[in-house]
Parts: structure tokens; C-alpha cells; sequence
């Protein structure tokens, strides 16, 4: 296969492979009833909400003591933890609630990509989409961080109107002509990550729609930041050229900015290629073991709405 028949696909692509339309998300609604967010025992009060066991908040039950974050009710302050340690801690309780859903959606300049089936951007679209009708679906609320090279903060809205704000901000965040360049010295998964700390309160449900090309060191610091107040879910977006190499030979390749020539012609090469891919996804595996996060993996010829059901469906009670 000569190199213009591989990568010329990508001039080929229907559009529908490169961008997403809000009709295209809002059909998801339908594939979305099958999705079953909720793996824990249901609250025996309805008007209290779905949910109870560990999320936190104001109620009866005093869970802990935690220590003090921004946004937190003063009221539930724990004075004598905080006089004997000298650190602001406040009081935790178990309540029976609707739970916030957050999905953040990496859409660095990776993720506009694929060889086959559509651009990772618009897998991850899709599952944002399906999540936050499922999330609606369950009586709870939707919100959202999008990247692009900027970021769009949502905060968490219940009802149908939660998931068309989602649909509305995410249709421009996924065209390639409005990303904005990121500053090349900032790890922008990082900064995600951060941010996502506002917008998911404790007892949030996240989910993290990614390629994880960003991950390092301090991605472990955030996650786990992260995860001691939430239940954390990730989804791993993959391209079959992330699995397996292409047929030998040489294929012209590009960022958009820098042209270079790549050359699988012989086996040391395909190997080298094997090895890079191999050692970045174990390198996803155990920091998302590290932390105590699930890991589900989305390939962009995948049928979306049936790796959520099957993934979400298959976890363990507790873990979302």
C-alpha cells in the first residue's frame, strides 16, 4: 500500500467521521436507556433521591472529618478537629441525594484523529453524549469540563436542559478550526485535571474521555486528588495505528505544521512501533490501578453506546 492510499483517507472522511451535528447527539438519547450509571443499592426514600451510601454532603449520619475546601459549607465545620490539628476541617455526612455526573472531554490535538471509523474527538463526543443522558435519565445532573486549547466549565444542570447545554458547548469544541493553541510548556491534561476539582464536588461520579498521550508524574497527584472525593471512571480513546502498525512501507505523516516520512518497511521498525504503543498503554493501566480507577477502552471504529453498556454494566458495585 503506497503511503498516499493510507493517509489520503483523512481528505475522504464523510463529515460525519470529522464533526458531530446536535441532531447526531440528541438521537443518542434512545441508546442512552440502556446505560446503567448507577451501581449501587437504591435509597429507600424517593423523594430523598436515587442514591445513598457514600457521597458527601449535608445529612443525618456523621461519616469523617475531612480537611477544608474551597466552597464548603461553613456551617459544617469540625472546631475541635481543626483546633487540635491547627488545619480547617469540616464534617462529612451520608445522605441519601440525586449525584452529580462530570464528563471531561480531552480535546487536545490528538484526539483529532483516526485511520478508521471517525476522529477520537468525535468518539468522545458521542460517550459524553450518551453519559449525559443516561445521567438525566437517572434523575441526576449533568456537567462538564471541555478542552480545546481552552477551557469550557459546566457546571453540573439537571434535566434535559443539562444535556442540551452539554450538546451545544461540545458541537464547536470538537471543530478542529476553533481549537486554540496550547502553550507548549503547560501539560494541558494536568491543567484539566485541576480544574475538574471546581467542577466536580465531592460525590460527583467523573468520567474522563481521553487519549492519555499527557499523562506524568504529577497525574497521579491529581487523580488521586481527585478520586478521595469521587468516583472516578475512566475511558481510554484508541486508533487501530495505537494497537497494531500499519502495512510495511513508507507513509508520508504530518501535525499539520511539520511533514516527515515514516518507514515500517522493516521488522526492527514495526517492533519499535509495537514497543512505543505497548509501554504507553501499560503506562495507562497502572496509573489508573494506581488510583483506584477503572479503565475502559474505546476504539474510534467502536459502536459507542455499546462499550459504555457493556463496560458500565460489567463494573464493580461501588465503582460507579
Amino acid at each position: 500500500m503506497a503511503w498516499r492510499d493510507f493517509f489520503s483517507q483523512r481528505d475522504t472522511l464523510p463529515a460525519s467521521a470529522v464533526r458531530v451535528s446536535s441532531e447526531e447527539l440528541i438521537r443518542l438519547r434512545l441508546q442512552a436507556s440502556e446505560l446503567r450509571l448507577d451501581r449501587r443499592q437504591p435509597a429507600r426514600s424517593v423523594i430523598a433521591g436515587a442514591h445513598s451510601s457514600r457521597f458527601r454532603g449535608r445529612g443525618m449520619d456523621y461519616l469523617e472529618s475531612r480537611g477544608y475546601q474551597p466552597g464548603d459549607d461553613i456551617r459544617n465545620m469540625d472546631w475541635r478537629v481543626t483546633a487540635r490539628s491547627g488545619h480547617a476541617h469540616v464534617k462529612v455526612y451520608q445522605e441519601e441525594r440525586e449525584r452529580p455526573v462530570v464528563v471531561m472531554v480531552d480535546l487536545g490535538a490528538g484526539m483529532f484523529f483516526a485511520t478508521q471509523g471517525v476522529f477520537k474527538s468525535v468518539i468522545a463526543a458521542r460517550a459524553a453524549a450518551l453519559i449525559g443522558w443516561a445521567t438525566v435519565r437517572n434523575g441526576d445532573r449533568i456537567g462538564a469540563l471541555l478542552f480545546n486549547g481552552g477551557h469550557h466549565e459546566l457546571k453540573p444542570l439537571g434535566g434535559q436542559r443539562g444535556v442540551l447545554r452539554l450538546i451545544r458547548e461540545l458541537i464547536p469544541a470538537i471543530d478542529p478550526a476553533n481549537r486554540i493553541p496550547a502553550h507548549t510548556n503547560s501539560n494541558h491534561l494536568n491543567e484539566a485535571l485541576l480544574r475538574l476539582r471546581r467542577v466536580a464536588r465531592p460525590g460527583s461520579l467523573v468520567f474522563i474521555l481521553s487519549d492519555f498521550y499527557a499523562i506524568d508524574t504529577d497525574t497521579q497527584r491529581h487523580l488521586q486528588q481527585l478520586r478521595r472525593h469521587n468516583d472516578v471512571i475512566a475511558c481510554q480513546i484508541v486508533d487501530a495505528l495505537e494497537i497494531a502498525p500499519p502495512p510495511s512501507g513508507r507513509y508520508a505523516v504530518s501535525d499539520g505544521t511539520h511533514a516527515g516520512m515514516l518507514d515500517t518497511r522493516t521488522r526492527a521498525r514495526r517492533m519499535a512501533w509495537e514497543n512505543y504503543f505497548s509501554e504507553h498503554h501499560r503506562a495507562v493501566r497502572e496509573l489508573m490501578t494506581k488510583c483506584a480507577v477503572p479503565l475502559l477502552r474505546i476504539t474510534t471504529s467502536d459502536d459507542v453506546a455499546k462499550c459504555l453498556r457493556n463496560m458500565t454494566n460489567n463494573l464493580p458495585v461501588g465503582a460507579a
